[in-house]
């Protein structure tokens, strides 16, 4: 099985910024093209896009967690989900489950 770029490295904002930008709704979803911020049942995938309580899935290494870096994190979410990539909509290719969301 292949893992995610991130696999076994930090796992922080940075890095999920990084695996969205390269991220492409309209392509099947796999280790290597997921929505680092999509969620499933209230869970985030890891560094690989596989979801707590899936085969393989691994306890990504975290990043900071300070009130500060939530807070700009917040805000760089209400702005993704204002402006979601092109082909992004519940049940696309590069999505989770049908129930999933961002």
């Amino acid at each position: 099985m292949d893992f995610g770029k991130y696999d076994d490295k930090m796992w922080d904002n940075t890095a999920k910024k990084d695996v969205y930008d390269t991220w492409d709704p309209a392509v099947t979803r796999s280790t290597m093209n997921f929505n680092p911020f999509e969620t499933y049942k209230g869970n985030s995938p890891d560094a690989s896009g596989i979801f707590p309580g899936e085969a393989f899935y691994k306890d990504p290494q975290r990043g900071e967690a300070s009130f500060s870096q939530m807070m700009i994190e917040r805000t760089e979410a209400e702005e993704r989900a204002a402006s979601p990539k092109a082909g992004f909509v519940k049940g696309c290719a590069g999505c989770t489950k049908p129930e999933g969301n961002m």
